[in-house]
């Protein structure tokens, strides 16, 4: 899930328990507003995928530690440090943007955790292979 969506859902989204009783039923090849077929949908989703993703772990530790990587350009210069680690080699890398700490796995484009400065003191960074501050 790219960030920008989690964003655009954190609002949106209901909890309901239990099971539906008629669930919706929706087919593939249902149009969105534009007319524009699901699979077109799709491929438009694709193709706009540019930059990291946020792990669902990731997204929690965003909203438990509230982390706003909307501020300024936070996350144009996380992807920008992970295209410097990408461009070396790196597999695992820690990403100091500011004041926040970010965990990404450059081989799936993928921020695995974020850590606010405040709880980066005393604490030690395993399974990275290099640091890229931006």
């Amino acid at each position: 899930m790219l960030i920008s969506e989690y964003l655009a859902l954190r609002n949106q989204i209901s909890v309901t328990t239990g099971n539906a009783v008629n669930p919706p039923v929706t087919s593939p090849q249902e149009t969105n507003d534009s007319g524009d077929s699901f699979a077109q949908a799709l491929s438009q989703k694709i193709e706009e995928k540019r930059g990291v993703e946020f792990s669902k772990h990731a997204v929690q530790r965003l909203s438990e530690r509230s982390i706003d990587i909307t501020e300024g350009d936070t996350l144009e210069r996380l992807n920008r440090g992970v295209e410097l680690a990408a461009d070396k080699g790196s597999v695992e890398t820690l990403v100091l943007v500011d004041r926040n700490a970010f965990v990404v796995s450059v081989k799936n484009n993928k921020v695995i955790t974020t850590i606010p400065q405040e709880e980066m003191i005393g604490n030690i960074f395993t399974n990275i292979d290099s640091t890229v501050i931006v």
